[in-house]
């Protein structure tokens, strides 16, 4: 059964709790530098049945890099950040980013104006593990719906910025495709988004797939806003064999993005750093299949 992106962000636990706080001077400022990685939720049903035997067959791959997409009660994958730190050095790997919603019922005190502890506490162990990039990959329709609250939650994104920022960091957000095909007048939302978000404290991941779904090419939102997008989730797209939507990932460089030229853009243009492999349907090929395929497709690309 497919499950998608969407669908897995907006009914998994988020919930972080407990823990004492780290002080910000244990963390220096990451590497600015170029480096390829994984999200691991292109293997997501891998990592719950056997996360370390999944680990260990994509470093045999080559991967050194991978971006979360499971923390909960201030554990990754059910490790504490301290144990699946060490899991990572041992298998000589990194995770330079990862993705965690920032939920407003939970992570923010509205009455006070600032961050709860849960939030403070994310940051603080994404710092641990040595992060460049803490990712809200999703934005509730409530949201969406008001202008003002959407320029309010932009706002606590620049803050959340700068809270990141004292831990050598970045807060960023990563679209999905409503960004595309909702607007307020003649203004997406993904025009508002980065209009409204300070580049210096929030770093915009663009998912070069999911974006057609809401309508656009990834070739033309990198041409219009060159230099914006630091870190990518690189993916390609097909049309859909089923589900709700159009489109469906694929194998990079056998679908419709155009995807090596994208990827160039980004890298030329001076902004992008990070390129993070994310594919969420396989075609009939297992996902780690589908791993090692991209891996080795993007290595021959020159990343």
């Amino acid at each position: 059964m497919k499950t998608s992106r969407r669908d897995f962000i907006k009914k998994s636990a988020l919930a972080v709790a407990g823990g004492t706080l780290l002080s910000s001077n244990l963390f220096a400022n990451a590497p600015q530098k170029r480096l390829l990685g994984l999200q691991l939720y292109c293997v997501r049903d891998e990592m719950k049945k056997d996360p370390l035997g999944t680990l260990k067959e994509l470093a045999k791959f080559g991967y050194q890099h991978v971006e979360h997409a499971n923390y909960v009660n201030r554990k990754f994958y059910g490790w504490t950040p301290k144990e699946f730190k060490k899991i990572l050095k041992d298998l000589g790997m990194s995770m330079p980013s990862g993705h965690t919603v920032l939920n407003m019922n939970q992570h923010w005190d509205a009455a006070k104006k600032d961050f709860t502890d849960v939030w403070k506490y994310t940051v603080e162990d994404a710092a641990y593990m040595g992060q460049e990039f803490v990712i809200s990959p999703w934005m509730d329709s409530k949201v969406r719906q008001s202008k003002d609250a959407l320029l309010q939650i932009l706002e606590i994104f620049n803050k959340s910025g700068e809270l990141c920022q004292k831990h050598g960091m970045k807060f960023g957000y990563h679209n999905h495709d409503f960004e595309f095909s909702e607007k307020h007048g003649d203004d997406t939302l993904y025009d508002i988004i980065l209009n409204n978000t300070d580049p210096k404290l929030v770093v915009q991941q663009l998912d070069t797939g999911n974006l057609y779904n809401g309508g656009v090419k990834a070739i033309d939102i990198v041409k219009k806003f060159p230099g914006r997008f630091e870190s990518l989730h690189v993916k390609d797209e097909i049309a859909s064999e089923g589900g709700n939507e159009k489109y469906e990932s694929t194998i990079l460089g056998k679908g419709i993005v155009g995807l090596k030229e994208v990827i160039d853009i980004c890298r030329d243009s001076g902004g992008t750093r990070h390129f993070i492999i994310e594919q969420e349907s396989y075609q009939g090929k297992t996902p780690l299949e589908c791993m090692k395929e991209d891996y080795d497709i993007m290595k021959q690309w020159g990343y």
